[in-house]
């Protein structure tokens, strides 16, 4: 554990789930850190998705994923020291249009952090847009680990509350708790169908809708396209009307054939099909002309990072007290 007078807090950089993530820097290095702060019950012990983040981001060594530096704790509070990254791919999104060759460097990078995920037995299960952030150095890199798990292909029994909403594939949708790593992969086909179409493909305002969305785009499940269909819990619980779905040349009108092609093998109902990380590693996609970007030519992240909202400057200052005598 590193105490945190290492380190000086110099802004804030936004709000998690669990607490708030600030920018700082570190005072032997000279170098600028995320400081992630975890609010703790000090009659409780510390939360699980906590122990899990610390875990996963300790044991996982990858050019794809955010770097863990330091941890400190004090009985109110865990703080993670990590690398500071400017921005998220979801504010890269919100400002410009990527075109092919850039979409494609982003989609092989999250691919091969997602491969190096799985390749270790881990499922992350919350990939989103919000949740991949961009380096100074243009690199996209996987982070926020709270709601990983380890995955060693034995008959385990997993939330089905997990990923966010708009990514979340339909088996969890379905109360599944029996899932693989392919839910990640449907969120990363989600991902990359969103950077093609500038929108979220998926965009569902409660679980009942967004699973409706998902049927009326891709059609009505059956046993021949989905065979583990009526073993999910809830399969007898929810009915909508039968269709068959829309053509995927409507669902992605601006994707060329190549990428039509990636992204509809990703996005199917069983997961066992879904292509996996290497798989789509090894797509025509990533291979073929126009080639993914080079570093140098993606978005500056410094660019597209989006304010924080306003604070009262004393709560602004009453919380780096804090977090500064920890």
């Amino acid at each position: 554990m590193e105490k945190m007078e290492n380190y000086k807090v110099i802004g804030r950089a936004g709000e998690g789930a669990h607490g708030y993530v600030f920018e700082g820097l570190d005072l032997r290095t000279n170098r600028t850190v995320a400081l992630k702060k975890i609010s703790i019950n000090p009659e409780l012990s510390i939360p699980k998705n906590t122990i899990r983040e610390i875990c996963a981001l300790r044991a996982l060594k990858n050019k794809n994923i955010v770097k863990l530096f330091e941890v400190t704790s004090t009985g109110s509070a865990v703080v993670l020291v990590m690398e500071f990254l400017p921005c998220s791919l979801q504010e890269i999104l919100k400002k410009i249009d990527l075109n092919l060759s850039q979409i494609k460097s982003y989609s092989k990078m999250l691919l091969k952090g997602v491969r190096f995920l799985h390749f270790n037995h881990i499922m992350h299960r919350d990939i989103k847009p919000a949740n991949l952030l961009i380096s100074p150095r243009r690199i996209l890199k996987i982070a926020d680990f709270g709601l990983a798990r380890i995955y060693d292909g034995q008959t385990r029994q997993y939330s089905h509350q997990v990923a966010t909403r708009w990514y979340r594939a339909p088996e969890l949708l379905y109360s599944s708790k029996s899932y693989t790593p392919s839910i990640d992969m449907w969120s990363v086909g989600c991902i990359i169908a969103e950077m093609v179409n500038k929108t979220p493909l998926f965009p569902g305002e409660t679980d009942i809708e967004q699973l409706a969305i998902v049927l009326s785009t891709l059609g009505t499940p059956t046993e021949e396209n989905w065979p583990d269909l009526k073993e999910l819990p809830d399969f007898n619980k929810i009915s909508f009307t039968s269709g068959p779905g829309k053509p995927w040349r409507v669902i992605l009108p601006l994707a060329d054939t190549i990428t039509l092609d990636l992204i509809k093998k990703i996005i199917i109902y069983d997961g066992s099909k879904r292509l996996t990380a290497q798989q789509a590693l090894n797509h025509s996609f990533v291979i073929e002309e126009p080639k993914p970007a080079r570093l140098q030519d993606m978005p500056d992240p410094k660019n597209y990072k989006e304010e924080t909202p306003h604070y009262d400057p004393k709560e602004f200052d009453e919380i780096i007290a804090e977090i500064n005598k920890i």
